[in-house]
């Protein structure tokens, strides 16, 4: 398949002509109007300093739908003896740099979550489009999540933790929430063996596009749950 160069013009190509690594364009912009609209398409951008802005749409795609999130008995130990204060915005800048920190000082080098990301995904918290779930702990943030919410659809982007379990019990706090309030998936985007471990599953991009193109023009998921005060099972 051609890699498709992005111009001026708020675009995409179909997703399903991305090439087999999933890669589909390259170039555009991040602004809040081309990210929307890139993920309504079930394409992500992901790419590392020094390198112009890519779009990915891979196959297959991993999602996880709430009902089937999957808890340890160590995790749901951790759950029900309350070791971490699960809040929701709080601190959204501080998950994000977070979230990048931990791909800086983990195996390999870099991240995908650089400066021009960052701006971005935290201008689209300040429209409403993107929230952090957070693991506290004597008042200091030990893990967490982030990612947008469209629809009946969460996106997921990146997770981070500092305290054994801190992220897994903020994905379970997640999906749970979602789950209450009937949401369709959560994104995962590409597959790794810790949300296997925790229900997610892959499905074809075919699959994947024709759940999306639906659950993201539903209306009837009240905002609101972003700001529930009792979010734990």
């Amino acid at each position: 398949m051609p890699l498709f160069r992005l111009s001026e013009r708020l675009e995409f190509p179909p997703a399903w002509l991305a090439r087999s690594d999933g890669l589909l364009c390259i170039g555009g912009d991040l602004s809040c109007e081309r990210i929307l609209l890139a993920y309504k398409n079930g394409i992500f951008p992901w790419f590392s300093d020094n390198e112009p802005i890519l779009w990915w749409s891979p196959e297959p795609r991993l999602v996880l739908f709430p009902e089937d999130i999957h808890a340890s008995k160590s995790l749901n130990k951790n759950i029900k003896q309350k070791q971490f204060d699960i809040r929701v915005n709080t601190a959204f800048e501080k998950t994000i740099r977070a979230c990048a920190q931990s791909r800086k000082t983990g195996l390999g080098s870099g991240t995908w979550l650089v400066e021009e990301m960052i701006d971005a995904y935290i201008e689209l918290h300040r429209l409403g489009y993107a929230h952090s779930i957070e693991a506290w702990q004597k008042a200091k943030l030990v893990g967490g999540l982030y990612g947008i919410c469209l629809g009946g659809i969460f996106f997921g982007e990146s997770m981070f933790s500092t305290q054994k379990n801190a992220s897994k019990v903020a994905l379970v706090t997640l999906a749970n929430l979602l789950n209450k309030n009937s949401f369709d998936l959560i994104d995962c985007q590409v597959t790794t063996d810790h949300l296997l471990s925790m229900g997610a599953t892959e499905i074809s991009r075919n699959d994947y596009l024709d759940i999306i193109k639906k659950s993201v023009k539903r209306q009837d998921i009240k905002k609101d749950i972003w700001f529930s005060a009792d979010l734990l099972p």
